[in-house]
Order: C-alpha cells, then structure tokens, then sequence
C-alpha cells in the first residue's frame, strides 16, 4: 500500500505528482501484469535468453 501524506505537500499536484512517482518506482503495474497468467519457469529462462541474444545482436552491429 503507497502512502502519501498530503499534508507535507503544498498541493494537491504536488501530492499527485510524488504518488505517481513512488507508484512507478514500486513496480505495481509491472507485477500486476506479471501475475495476470502462469507462465512456467523454462518458458521465463527462455525469454530471458532470446531477450539476452537479441540484446547482443544489437549491440555487435552498432559496433
């Protein structure tokens, strides 16, 4: 749960603007999504792999 004391903050916008900040830096979108279906580990460590490859291929190109 975020909290922000709005009393500290000057204005509502300010307030606004420092929740979305702390919303953003503790990933709860991401994890939302991330538990929205199952995926199993192997199909997680492949992912990560091809990611990783195409990551490289990218960068020996700029090269």
């Amino acid at each position: 749960m975020l909290i922000i004391d709005a009393r500290e903050m000057d204005s509502l916008d300010k307030a606004l603007k420092a929740y979305k900040k702390k919303h953003d830096r503790a990933k709860v979108m991401k994890e939302v999504r991330d538990r929205q279906y199952f995926s199993k580990p192997s199909v997680k460590n492949r992912e990560q792999r091809l990611k990783a490859i195409y990551r490289e291929q990218i960068l020996r190109i700029e090269e």
